[in-house]
């Protein structure tokens, strides 16, 4: 019984399928070849002004600090100039061809006001520039840490020179954010430094004083010139036992100077040591660069449009129209069903 109910059900459905289709057949047909023609004619050249695509694929550098990859022994671990950078050096190159110094650079350099056909009295004219700039320019990440600049233009050579340009951009524009601090921090250091270089040189100049009064190496001297004075005094030479008495006086009354002086400019020079190593590295980030990114593949003139894609337009509008006039037809059949069955229920009752 279910079994013919079922088929019953389909032999119903496929009539009223196939009279759908010898009423509304014809019709339908019609609209598709519109709709057809209309997207094809509207998504031309002539009014829908064809976009270029370039793209331009780099990786970002695992460090930054030259000094760290090729001079400092003070770290763990050696930073490699060569290594490829991970998810954090992604996203901070994101961030950095996202800023307004990058963009704004690149408006500047390509009069991108003019070229987008934005007028300057135009209201809003900045937030439209800015819109049009972003929805031209994307920047992406890849699931290979690699980050992706595609540019959208209707010049295809406009389009292959702004994204090499953003790559340079982004070397120069992080290099000056990052100057702008190193270089206070190599004139913090340069300043410790030079301070220390005074201080011992005026130890230096100290201890020449002290060596002019014949103190050369106070333990040494003290010991020879004792040892001395006994086999003076065991001599019985007053003027031996004088001579060596007014040097061991000298060494008694400069000799605590000359080892202080000593012992604490051997330790200045180790810390001296120490900053002469950070005051290299902080000039070598001061003042040399390294570029700060691999770039993989370089954007180049393309040869054939992005955008519009016809096929899509196309097929989107003729589904489109058909769905809607389907919609539209159903609608119609439903209102005339419901008129017939309200004449049926409701007849006409004869005048009196």
């Amino acid at each position: 019984m279910t079994e013919d109910t079922t088929r019953v059900k389909e032999e119903y459905s496929s009539e009223k399928l196939l009279l759908f289709l010898s009423v509304w057949g014809k019709p339908l047909v019609i609209i598709a070849i519109i709709a057809f023609l209309a997207s094809v004619i509207f998504s031309s050249s002539y009014f829908i002004k064809p976009k270029y695509k370039s793209t331009l694929i780099m990786y970002p550098v695992s460090t930054s600090s030259i000094s760290k990859a090729l001079l400092s022994t003070t770290y763990g671990v050696q930073q490699d100039v060569l290594e490829f950078g991970a998810e954090e050096q992604a996203e901070q190159m994101l961030q950095i061809l996202n800023s307004n110094l990058i963009r704004d650079r690149v408006i500047a350099k390509y009069d991108l006001a003019n070229h987008y056909g934005i007028k300057p009295n135009e209201k809003y004219r900045l937030t439209k520039l800015y819109k049009e700039y972003e929805n031209n320019i994307t920047f992406r990440r890849t699931e290979n840490m690699a980050i992706k600049v595609s540019v959208l233009d209707h010049d295809p050579q406009i389009a292959a020179d702004i994204a090499n340009d953003i790559a340079a951009l982004f070397d120069s524009t992080k290099t000056a954010m990052q100057r702008e601090r190193v270089l206070k921090a190599f004139h913090i250091v340069e300043g410790e430094y030079l301070k220390k270089q005074a201080e011992i040189q005026q130890m230096e100049d100290s201890l020449v004083k002290l060596r002019e009064l014949g103190i050369f190496d106070y333990e040494t001297q003290t010991e020879m010139i004792n040892q001395q004075l006994a086999v003076e005094i065991a001599k019985g030479n007053k003027r031996g036992i004088e001579a060596l008495q007014a040097q061991l006086d000298i060494l008694a009354r400069y000799g605590g100077a000359y080892v202080s002086i000593r012992n604490q400019l051997e330790f200045e020079k180790k810390q001296l040591s120490d900053l002469k190593a950070k005051y290299e590295e902080a000039r070598v980030d001061a003042f040399e660069s390294l570029p700060q990114k691999f770039v993989v593949t370089t954007a180049y003139k393309a040869e054939k449009k992005s955008y519009p894609i016809r096929w899509l337009i196309v097929t989107i509008t003729v589904l489109s129209s058909l769905f809607l006039a389907i919609i539209v037809i159903i609608i119609i059949e439903n209102f005339s069903s419901f008129k017939t069955k309200k004449k049926i229920l409701n007849p006409l009752t004869p005048s009196p």
